[in-house]
Parts: structure tokens; C-alpha cells; sequence
């Protein structure tokens, strides 16, 4: 009887010893579920192009009119705010809806000293950048996927200008079936989803919007010779990048 119990006792305590165990060396259920997770994620794969097929840079979001105010020259600026969220990409800095508007009324204040109007072309949005911050500047013309894509993969936002009336296939957020004179700012791409990821500043939900390749590809049009919004489709296919 008393080696019974020695045996059982014995038993008993190699349980509670493995329980002990377990118990402290497992880490809790959600944190095995968020590891396994990480496991299921599909890496980045790197293409014969040399290009990941995949990669998103992350900034603070300036929308063309922070305070919605849409009256001139908010109604206007979005190639002002297309600029400040490439511009606060490389600044990491994380802005306050007052530090976006200080920001955006050195850019008209630029401008207005210039004598240019509301709306401005690719080159002079290089302009402000060089001229107000001392970046140098690259505005490739008939940019090509690949042009951009490698931009982003090497953390290089991508300026924008484009035919809003196109975008607005793919964005409804716009009213009166989206501008005629666009400008965003493309921080990502994805090729298994054949979609970038833009700061789209035309409206409060266009962070990290997303248009497909093909779409976007289409719309990039810089403001044409005629100063003509209506005249979009004019204008020759551009983007800016900046360069630290």
C-alpha cells in the first residue's frame, strides 16, 4: 500500500511538473496565433528584374484641404499636398493638420510670388521642392510600370500628375466624376495584386488607396501647354521624383 502511494504520489508530481512546464515556456494563445500567422505570410519574392514583386513606404497622409475647406486655393492644391507627402516621407515626420496648412501656405506664398496661378505644372512643383527644401529632382518622361516600381523599391515616392475623370473608374470618393487635373503621390506597389498604393489628397479616404497598374498607368498626364484642364489628355506623361 505505501509503495502504491509512493507511485501515485510519484505520478502526481511528474504531471504537475510538466504542466509547470508547459504552462510557463508556451507563450499565451494569441501570441502562437500571431506567430503562426507570420509563418502563413507570403515573403517578398525578388523577380528577374531584380525588383521585389511587393514593397509600401508609410507616411502621414496630407489631404489637399486638411481643415475641409474647399474654397481657392484648397480647391487647387493638390499638387501642393502631392508634394508635402513625399516631403514628409523622407522628413518621417508625423504632422499636425496645423503644420500641414503652415506647410501648404509656403507653397502658395511661393507660387503667388512666382505669378503662377492656382493650378502648376510638374516642373514647377520640382521647382518648390529644390528651391524651398533643396531636393534634387528627376521628372522622367512616358514613365513606364517599371520606372516607377523601381523608384518605390529603392524608397523614392513617386509624384503624379494625372486625369482625375480616369481615376474616378476606380474612385468614387471624387464628386462631380472626379477632376479634370489630378495630383497623388505613390508610396507602393503590389504585382500580385497588380495595384499600387497611392496618398491619394483628394479625399479624406485616400490614404493608402489603391488604383490598379493599368488604370493609374493611363492617367498620368502632366498639365498640358494649354493650361486647359479640360485639355488633360494633352498633356505629356510625367512623374517627379525627388532625391535626396
Amino acid at each position: 500500500m505505501t509503495k502504491r502511494i509512493i507511485l501515485v504520489s510519484g505520478l502526481l508530481f511528474l504531471v504537475s511538473l510538466v504542466l509547470f512546464i508547459f504552462r510557463h515556456r508556451l507563450p499565451p494563445r494569441h501570441q502562437l496565433e500571431v506567430m503562426v500567422d507570420e509563418i502563413k505570410a507570403e515573403p517578398t519574392q525578388i523577380l528577374e528584374s531584380g525588383l521585389p514583386d511587393k514593397h509600401l513606404l508609410k507616411t502621414v497622409f496630407v489631404p489637399q484641404a486638411p481643415q475641409k475647406n474647399w474654397d481657392q486655393p484648397w480647391q487647387d492644391a493638390c499638387e501642393e499636398a502631392a508634394l508635402l507627402n513625399a516631403h514628409y516621407f523622407y522628413q518621417q515626420k508625423q504632422a499636425s493638420i496645423t503644420e500641414m496648412v503652415a506647410d501648404l501656405n509656403q507653397l502658395f506664398d511661393y507660387q503667388q510670388q512666382q505669378g503662377w496661378g492656382h493650378d502648376v505644372n510638374l516642373s514647377q512643383i520640382a521647382i518648390m521642392a529644390a528651391e524651398l527644401w533643396g531636393y534634387q529632382t528627376q521628372i522622367i518622361d512616358y514613365p513606364t510600370l517599371e520606372d516607377i516600381k523601381k523608384a518605390i523599391s529603392q524608397d523614392i515616392p513617386v509624384v503624379v500628375p494625372a486625369n482625375g475623370k480616369i481615376l474616378f473608374t476606380e474612385n468614387k470618393n471624387f464628386k462631380n466624376g472626379g477632376p479634370w487635373y489630378h495630383s497623388l503621390t505613390v508610396l507602393g506597389y503590389d504585382d500580385n495584386k497588380e495595384k499600387f498604393t497611392v496618398h491619394d489628397v483628394g479625399t479624406r479616404l485616400g490614404a493608402y488607396f489603391q488604383y490598379s497598374y493599368s488604370l493609374l498607368m493611363d492617367s498620368i498626364h502632366d498639365l498640358p501647354a494649354t493650361s486647359r484642364k479640360e485639355d488633360i489628355n494633352q498633356g505629356v506623361p510625367r512623374v517627379l521624383l525627388l532625391l535626396k
